[in-house]
Protein backbone atom coordinates (compact mmCIF):
# COMPACT_ATOMS: atom_id res chain seq x y z
CA UNK A 1 0.00 0.00 0.00
CA UNK A 2 1.38 3.66 -0.83
CA UNK A 3 1.86 6.04 2.07
CA UNK A 4 1.18 9.48 1.69
CA UNK A 5 3.62 11.51 0.57
CA UNK A 6 4.61 14.93 3.01
CA UNK A 7 2.57 17.30 0.08
CA UNK A 8 -0.31 15.60 1.34
CA UNK A 9 0.24 16.08 4.98
CA UNK A 10 -1.19 19.51 4.52
CA UNK A 11 -4.39 18.77 3.19
CA UNK A 12 -7.38 19.44 5.14
CA UNK A 13 -7.59 16.14 7.23
CA UNK A 14 -10.56 14.49 5.02
CA UNK A 15 -12.58 12.88 8.52
CA UNK A 16 -13.89 16.50 8.75
CA UNK A 17 -11.96 17.79 11.96
CA UNK A 18 -10.97 21.09 10.52
CA UNK A 19 -7.53 20.28 11.40
CA UNK A 20 -4.12 19.35 8.65
CA UNK A 21 -4.21 15.94 7.93
CA UNK A 22 -1.15 15.81 9.86
CA UNK A 23 -2.50 16.53 12.80
CA UNK A 24 -5.17 14.19 12.97
CA UNK A 25 -5.59 10.62 11.23
CA UNK A 26 -2.14 10.81 9.96
CA UNK A 27 -0.95 11.05 14.09
CA UNK A 28 -4.16 8.68 14.76
CA UNK A 29 -3.10 5.45 12.64
CA UNK A 30 0.71 5.36 14.05
CA UNK A 31 2.11 8.02 11.75
CA UNK A 32 0.62 6.54 8.36
CA UNK A 33 -2.41 6.14 6.86
CA UNK A 34 -3.22 4.61 3.71
CA UNK A 35 -5.23 7.44 1.02
CA UNK A 36 -7.30 5.20 -0.78
CA UNK A 37 -8.72 3.61 2.16
CA UNK A 38 -9.43 6.50 3.91
CA UNK A 39 -10.80 7.87 0.78
CA UNK A 40 -12.98 5.46 0.11
CA UNK A 41 -14.19 5.23 3.32
CA UNK A 42 -15.38 8.50 3.61
CA UNK A 43 -16.30 9.62 -0.23
CA UNK A 44 -16.46 6.37 -1.70
CA UNK A 45 -13.84 7.69 -3.75
CA UNK A 46 -11.88 4.89 -5.13
CA UNK A 47 -8.30 6.60 -5.85
CA UNK A 48 -6.42 4.80 -8.66
CA UNK A 49 -2.82 3.19 -8.45
CA UNK A 50 -0.25 3.62 -10.93
CA UNK A 51 -1.66 0.88 -13.11
CA UNK A 52 -5.00 1.76 -12.97
CA UNK A 53 -3.68 5.40 -14.42
CA UNK A 54 -1.49 4.06 -17.20
CA UNK A 55 -4.63 1.81 -18.50
CA UNK A 56 -6.55 5.15 -18.44
CA UNK A 57 -4.09 6.83 -19.85
CA UNK A 58 -3.53 4.51 -22.98
CA UNK A 59 -7.71 4.74 -23.06
CA UNK A 60 -7.26 8.55 -22.88
CA UNK A 61 -5.00 8.52 -26.11
CA UNK A 62 -7.47 6.95 -28.00
CA UNK A 63 -10.34 9.31 -27.06
CA UNK A 64 -8.23 11.76 -28.39
CA UNK A 65 -7.37 10.43 -31.93
CA UNK A 66 -10.98 9.89 -32.01
CA UNK A 67 -11.99 13.53 -31.58
CA UNK A 68 -8.93 14.21 -33.94
CA UNK A 69 -10.42 11.82 -36.87
CA UNK A 70 -13.97 13.66 -35.93
CA UNK A 71 -13.00 16.89 -36.08
CA UNK A 72 -11.62 16.41 -40.02
CA UNK A 73 -15.26 15.27 -40.67
CA UNK A 74 -17.81 17.97 -39.66
CA UNK A 75 -18.80 20.60 -42.00
CA UNK A 76 -22.26 21.20 -43.28
CA UNK A 77 -24.41 18.51 -44.55
CA UNK A 78 -23.01 16.11 -42.66
CA UNK A 79 -25.45 14.37 -40.02
CA UNK A 80 -25.05 13.83 -36.48
CA UNK A 81 -25.96 10.13 -36.84
CA UNK A 82 -22.88 9.52 -39.69
CA UNK A 83 -20.58 11.49 -36.98
CA UNK A 84 -21.90 8.44 -34.61
CA UNK A 85 -21.29 5.42 -36.64
CA UNK A 86 -17.61 7.08 -37.70
CA UNK A 87 -17.16 7.19 -34.09
CA UNK A 88 -18.00 3.51 -33.49
CA UNK A 89 -15.88 2.45 -36.08
CA UNK A 90 -12.68 4.14 -35.28
CA UNK A 91 -13.77 2.42 -31.86
CA UNK A 92 -14.19 -0.89 -32.56
CA UNK A 93 -11.37 -0.59 -35.18
CA UNK A 94 -8.62 -0.04 -32.03
CA UNK A 95 -10.25 -2.95 -29.85
CA UNK A 96 -12.72 -0.72 -27.91
CA UNK A 97 -15.90 -0.40 -26.92
CA UNK A 98 -17.86 2.43 -26.97
CA UNK A 99 -19.31 3.45 -23.60
CA UNK A 100 -22.27 5.43 -24.48
CA UNK A 101 -23.90 2.57 -26.64
CA UNK A 102 -26.66 0.71 -24.46
CA UNK A 103 -25.79 3.05 -21.00
CA UNK A 104 -28.91 3.46 -19.19
CA UNK A 105 -30.82 3.02 -22.41
CA UNK A 106 -29.14 5.35 -24.70
CA UNK A 107 -29.00 4.51 -28.27
CA UNK A 108 -25.88 5.78 -30.12
CA UNK A 109 -21.91 5.20 -29.39
CA UNK A 110 -21.47 9.46 -29.05
CA UNK A 111 -23.46 11.99 -27.77
CA UNK A 112 -23.39 14.95 -30.81
CA UNK A 113 -25.03 18.61 -29.29
CA UNK A 114 -25.42 21.22 -31.61
CA UNK A 115 -26.03 24.81 -30.62
CA UNK A 116 -29.10 25.39 -28.16
CA UNK A 117 -28.21 21.34 -27.35
CA UNK A 118 -25.93 21.48 -23.79
CA UNK A 119 -25.43 17.64 -23.52
CA UNK A 120 -26.53 14.25 -24.39
CA UNK A 121 -27.81 15.11 -28.04
CA UNK A 122 -28.53 11.81 -29.61
CA UNK A 123 -27.27 11.25 -32.68
CA UNK A 124 -29.94 11.39 -35.26
CA UNK A 125 -30.76 12.98 -39.18
CA UNK A 126 -30.05 16.07 -38.08
CA UNK A 127 -27.74 18.03 -40.18
CA UNK A 128 -24.81 20.36 -39.62
CA UNK A 129 -25.56 23.82 -41.12
CA UNK A 130 -22.76 26.24 -41.95
CA UNK A 131 -22.41 28.42 -38.47
CA UNK A 132 -23.39 25.86 -35.72
CA UNK A 133 -21.13 25.06 -32.91
CA UNK A 134 -20.98 20.97 -32.52
CA UNK A 135 -20.15 19.43 -29.79
CA UNK A 136 -18.52 15.83 -29.35
CA UNK A 137 -18.70 13.74 -26.48
CA UNK A 138 -16.32 10.54 -26.74
CA UNK A 139 -16.19 8.03 -24.13
CA UNK A 140 -14.13 5.06 -24.37
CA UNK A 141 -13.57 1.36 -22.55
CA UNK A 142 -10.08 -0.37 -23.29
CA UNK A 143 -9.26 -3.28 -21.56
CA UNK A 144 -11.76 -2.34 -19.04
CA UNK A 145 -10.64 0.85 -18.43
CA UNK A 146 -12.48 4.16 -19.31
CA UNK A 147 -11.83 7.55 -20.59
CA UNK A 148 -13.64 10.82 -21.47
CA UNK A 149 -13.90 13.81 -23.01
CA UNK A 150 -15.11 16.05 -25.39
CA UNK A 151 -14.81 19.42 -27.61
CA UNK A 152 -17.05 21.72 -28.99
CA UNK A 153 -15.90 22.57 -32.74
CA UNK A 154 -17.21 25.27 -35.36
CA UNK A 155 -18.35 24.49 -38.38
CA UNK A 156 -18.29 26.74 -41.37
CA UNK A 157 -18.57 30.96 -40.59
CA UNK A 158 -20.10 30.86 -36.94
CA UNK A 159 -21.29 33.61 -35.40
CA UNK A 160 -19.84 36.05 -33.18
CA UNK A 161 -22.22 35.02 -29.83
CA UNK A 162 -20.86 31.08 -31.31
CA UNK A 163 -17.30 31.85 -31.37
CA UNK A 164 -18.07 33.79 -27.52
CA UNK A 165 -19.13 31.04 -26.03
CA UNK A 166 -16.70 28.35 -27.49
CA UNK A 167 -14.38 30.36 -26.13
CA UNK A 168 -15.42 31.14 -23.20
CA UNK A 169 -16.11 27.03 -22.75
CA UNK A 170 -12.97 26.53 -23.35
CA UNK A 171 -11.41 29.01 -20.93
CA UNK A 172 -13.16 27.51 -18.32
CA UNK A 173 -11.82 24.48 -18.61
CA UNK A 174 -8.56 25.31 -18.60
CA UNK A 175 -9.02 27.57 -15.46
CA UNK A 176 -10.44 24.55 -13.83
CA UNK A 177 -7.80 21.88 -14.58
CA UNK A 178 -5.50 24.95 -13.64
CA UNK A 179 -7.09 24.52 -9.74
CA UNK A 180 -6.19 21.22 -9.55
CA UNK A 181 -3.77 19.96 -7.29
CA UNK A 182 -3.21 18.66 -3.40
CA UNK A 183 -4.46 20.34 -0.92
CA UNK A 184 -7.22 21.98 -3.60
CA UNK A 185 -10.65 21.20 -3.08
CA UNK A 186 -13.19 20.83 -5.30
CA UNK A 187 -14.89 23.61 -4.79
CA UNK A 188 -11.39 25.71 -5.89
CA UNK A 189 -12.33 24.08 -9.16
CA UNK A 190 -15.93 25.44 -9.30
CA UNK A 191 -15.20 28.56 -8.53
CA UNK A 192 -12.18 29.19 -10.91
CA UNK A 193 -14.63 28.41 -13.46
CA UNK A 194 -17.85 30.16 -12.04
CA UNK A 195 -16.48 32.84 -11.42
CA UNK A 196 -14.26 33.35 -15.09
CA UNK A 197 -17.79 32.31 -16.84
CA UNK A 198 -19.92 35.09 -14.79
CA UNK A 199 -17.67 37.54 -15.38
CA UNK A 200 -17.77 37.11 -19.52
CA UNK A 201 -21.23 37.22 -18.67
CA UNK A 202 -22.24 33.60 -19.50
CA UNK A 203 -23.82 31.45 -16.86
CA UNK A 204 -23.13 27.78 -15.85
CA UNK A 205 -25.15 24.94 -15.83
CA UNK A 206 -25.75 23.59 -12.07
CA UNK A 207 -27.53 20.18 -13.39
CA UNK A 208 -24.89 18.30 -14.55
CA UNK A 209 -21.91 17.98 -12.99
CA UNK A 210 -17.85 16.23 -14.00
CA UNK A 211 -17.41 12.85 -11.99
CA UNK A 212 -15.16 10.26 -10.95
CA UNK A 213 -14.32 8.11 -13.88
CA UNK A 214 -11.47 5.14 -14.68
CA UNK A 215 -12.86 1.79 -13.14
CA UNK A 216 -16.28 2.70 -14.14
CA UNK A 217 -18.20 5.49 -16.53
CA UNK A 218 -19.39 7.15 -13.49
CA UNK A 219 -17.89 7.10 -10.19
CA UNK A 220 -17.39 9.22 -7.15
CA UNK A 221 -16.79 12.50 -6.51
CA UNK A 222 -18.91 14.38 -8.35
CA UNK A 223 -17.41 17.57 -9.85
CA UNK A 224 -19.38 20.91 -9.88
CA UNK A 225 -18.50 23.70 -11.96
CA UNK A 226 -19.81 26.47 -9.81
CA UNK A 227 -18.89 26.65 -6.21
CA UNK A 228 -16.60 28.78 -3.09
CA UNK A 229 -13.24 28.41 -2.51
CA UNK A 230 -11.93 25.91 0.13
CA UNK A 231 -14.80 24.26 0.00
CA UNK A 232 -16.02 20.37 -0.88
CA UNK A 233 -13.64 17.47 -0.71
CA UNK A 234 -9.81 18.07 -0.73
CA UNK A 235 -8.16 16.49 -3.72
CA UNK A 236 -5.17 14.00 -3.55
CA UNK A 237 -3.14 11.98 -5.80
CA UNK A 238 -4.75 9.56 -7.61
CA UNK A 239 -8.02 11.02 -7.57
CA UNK A 240 -9.24 10.40 -11.18
CA UNK A 241 -12.18 12.73 -12.69
CA UNK A 242 -13.30 14.38 -15.09
CA UNK A 243 -14.03 18.29 -15.62
CA UNK A 244 -16.54 19.35 -18.51
CA UNK A 245 -18.01 22.45 -18.07
CA UNK A 246 -21.54 23.28 -19.40
CA UNK A 247 -21.50 26.97 -20.41
CA UNK A 248 -24.80 28.85 -22.08
CA UNK A 249 -24.56 32.28 -23.38
CA UNK A 250 -27.74 33.20 -21.85
CA UNK A 251 -29.20 31.73 -18.72
CA UNK A 252 -27.92 28.12 -16.44
CA UNK A 253 -31.60 26.74 -16.87
CA UNK A 254 -32.36 23.95 -18.85
CA UNK A 255 -35.00 21.41 -20.42
CA UNK A 256 -34.59 18.02 -21.05
CA UNK A 257 -36.71 16.70 -24.08
CA UNK A 258 -39.10 14.18 -24.72
CA UNK A 259 -36.51 11.23 -25.33
CA UNK A 260 -35.44 11.76 -21.68
CA UNK A 261 -31.93 12.66 -22.88
CA UNK A 262 -31.38 16.08 -24.87
CA UNK A 263 -30.64 18.33 -22.54
CA UNK A 264 -31.56 22.45 -24.07
CA UNK A 265 -31.08 25.45 -22.45
CA UNK A 266 -34.37 27.15 -21.38
CA UNK A 267 -33.96 30.14 -23.24
CA UNK A 268 -33.10 28.22 -26.53
CA UNK A 269 -29.65 30.59 -26.23
CA UNK A 270 -25.94 28.27 -27.41
CA UNK A 271 -24.36 26.78 -25.29
CA UNK A 272 -20.40 25.02 -25.42
CA UNK A 273 -18.62 22.54 -23.61
CA UNK A 274 -15.41 21.12 -23.03
CA UNK A 275 -14.29 18.44 -21.38
CA UNK A 276 -11.10 15.92 -20.31
CA UNK A 277 -10.03 13.44 -17.90
CA UNK A 278 -7.27 14.28 -15.38
CA UNK A 279 -5.59 12.66 -12.35
CA UNK A 280 -3.98 14.84 -9.35
CA UNK A 281 -0.67 13.88 -8.75
CA UNK A 282 1.29 14.36 -6.23
CA UNK A 283 3.00 18.06 -7.30
CA UNK A 284 -0.27 18.89 -8.98
CA UNK A 285 -2.75 17.60 -12.45
CA UNK A 286 -2.39 15.85 -15.26
CA UNK A 287 -4.79 15.04 -18.33
CA UNK A 288 -5.11 11.91 -19.29
CA UNK A 289 -7.15 12.80 -22.48
CA UNK A 290 -4.65 15.68 -23.36
CA UNK A 291 -5.67 18.35 -26.02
Amino acid sequence: MKQIKKNVRNIPCPCGSGLKYKKCCLIKKNGWVNAAALYQQKYNIRLKNQQDIEGIRRTGRLVVDTLDMIEKKIKAGVTTDELNTWVHEFTVKNSAIPAPLNYKGFPKSCCVSINEVICHGIPSQRLIKDGDIVNVDVTTILNNYYADANKTFLAGAVGSGGVKIVNVAYQCLRRGIAAVKPGNTLGDIGWAIQSYAEGEGCSVVRDFVGHGVGLDFHEAPEVPHYGKPSAGIPLTAGMVFTIEPMINLGVKELTILDDNWTAVTRDRKLSAQFEQTLVVTETGVESLTPY
